[in-house]
């Protein structure tokens, strides 16, 4: 947007100004103390802006910390935030940590963000403190004859849009590399309709665009991944219009220009045949590819992965995701045991009406083909229970896979606890792409959680989703093609993704 460029660079201006150094004096046995902060104003529009703000401490470890600053004009104010408790009075604000990011050891910063209003100007604050230090940018462990000595602040790291083709990717240990040998990870969203939009009459994109003016627009959120949802029985030409051939050439021609503009991709087996009839009351009952199925079937999965290898085999920046999100723990009647089991081995599974394909049926039909891809196999439960994942890893032959982690904020496993617990063990022996994750409202305070964590844990991320569909229950990144962000949630997604590199 026009306004993005213009705001970004008088904020990065303005740094210096709110950094510099900090003395505090004292007995030789008080703590150091000293902090820096970078405040930054990711885009503003009439009215409105949003606002992240970086803290580093560069003293002695902090247990908890609150942030605060003064608005230098009295119609800025704070509307809502994320990663912290903000409050407001007259024009002072304050930050309060939040349980997990309130441990800061000397060194470790934490980002914050919040959308703000403002009337006439919108001029960027000048002072910061954290817990009453001044947080000018330098440190000093009090003594006798302690002096300070300045110490830089850190400045925003702002990734670039990619340029040139993206790049060939491989397993290397528990990293996703490129050709090269360097670690990568799939940053991004998913782009959904591919999915749906044949079975439903709408064409093959929902109608949206899928040209350069569509990628330019991710580009400009510096995204790195798009994952493709497709439809089983439109790729093969049993249902669906367009389908067969002509569906097939679509994801050609739309993953090409993704490549071509540096934006890695991944397909997924999203819908597929099979009616799971005595199902809950809520759920579809249909056999057609019309909605989501607890496992790939056995009567197309493989022919379908055959198809879409043959068709992309030689092309190591598209990721094969073999099946969208597995449950066949439900029908199981969540005996976990038989859902992993039937998850790896496919076949006659309990409760399933139909023969199901296991994740070992789909990564032979691929590497039969001669495709050396990247392929991500799912968890249990919509894929979001990892626990045994690595006991039931289906064999690769070139050991060419990753694991598919989806977290929404209403799945079970939502929090840093169940992640340290779950994920991390999991992302020490694998890499993990979360594939998918979003929460149950516009905002994005638990996305923000979630993304900052599987940061420090080198996973990749991609939300959901890059369609304009009027965020009312979340999930929903943008308000028109063009990329403009949906406030809060988009706005918040956004501005992490371009502080990231791949």
């Amino acid at each position: 947007m026009k306004y993005r460029n213009a705001a970004m660079a008088a904020a990065l201006a303005s740094l210096a100004a709110a950094t510099g150094a900090a003395i505090v004096t004292g007995s030789a046995s008080a703590a150091s103390t000293g902090c820096s902060v970078n405040y930054t104003v990711v885009g503003q529009w009439a009215g409105g802006f949003q606002g992240d703000v970086k803290l580093t401490n560069l003293g002695d470890p902090l247990t908890s910390w609150t942030l605060t600053f003064d608005f230098p004009d009295t119609g800025q104010r704070v509307e809502h935030g994320w990663s912290a408790t903000w409050s407001q009075s007259a024009s002072r604000v304050s930050a309060a940590s939040m349980s997990w990011n309130g441990s800061l050891r000397t060194g470790a910063s934490t980002t914050i963000g919040f959308i703000g209003s403002w009337r006439g100007v919108n001029p960027i604050p000048q002072s910061f403190a954290i817990n009453n230090i001044p947080c000018t940018g330098s440190v000093i462990t009090p003594s006798p004859t302690a002096t300070a000595s300045p110490t830089p602040s850190p400045s925003p790291s702002i990734s670039p849009s990619p340029g040139g083709p993206a790049p060939k990717l491989r397993v290397s240990g528990n990293r996703i590399v490129t050709a090269a040998g360097r670690p990568y990870r799939l940053l991004g969203v998913s782009r959904s309709s591919g999915e749906y939009a044949c079975v439903q009459g709408k064409g093959q994109w929902d109608f949206g665009p899928v040209d350069q003016a569509s990628v330019d627009a991710m580009k400009t959120w510096n995204i790195h991944a798009v994952r493709v949802p497709l439809n089983e029985e439109c790729w093969l030409g049993l249902n669906g219009t367009p389908s067969g051939a002509t569906y097939q050439q679509g994801v050609k021609e739309y993953v090409n220009l993704l490549v071509a503009n540096g934006i890695n991709v991944i397909l997924d087996l999203h819908w597929n045949w099979g009616a799971y009839t005595n199902s809950p009351e809520w759920h579809c009952k249909d056999a057609a590819a019309v909605c989501q199925k607890p496992m790939p079937d056995a009567r197309y999965a493989p022919q379908f992965w055959t198809s879409v290898a043959n068709t992309f085999k030689g092309n190591d920046a598209v990721v094969f995701d073999l099946f969208n999100e597995p449950y066949p723990d439900m029908p199981a009647e969540w005996n976990k045991t038989l859902g992993w089991q039937c998850l790896r081995d496919g076949g006659t599974c309990a409760g399933l009406p139909y023969e199901a394909a296991g994740m070992q049926d789909l990564v032979d039909a691929v590497r039969a083909t001669g495709a050396t891809n990247i392929l991500m196999v799912s968890g249990l439960e919509w894929t979001n229970d990892m626990r045994e994942w690595l006991v039931y890893k289906p064999n690769d032959p070139l050991n060419n896979i990753v694991a598919s982690w989806h977290a929404y904020s209403f799945n079970a496993c939502a929090n840093e606890s169940c992640w340290d617990s779950q994920i991390a063990p999991l992302a020490a022996q694998v890499p993990v792409v979360l594939g998918e994750f979003g929460q149950d409202n516009c905002g994005y305070d638990y996305m923000d959680r979630l993304v900052r964590w599987a940061d420090a844990h080198a996973i990749s991320y991609l939300a959901w989703t890059w369609n304009p569909w009027g965020c009312t229950g979340g999930a929903v990144l943008i308000r028109d093609w063009n990329g403009t962000p949906e406030p809060g949630v988009g706005e918040g997604y956004k501005a992490h993704l371009l502080t990231q590199r791949p």
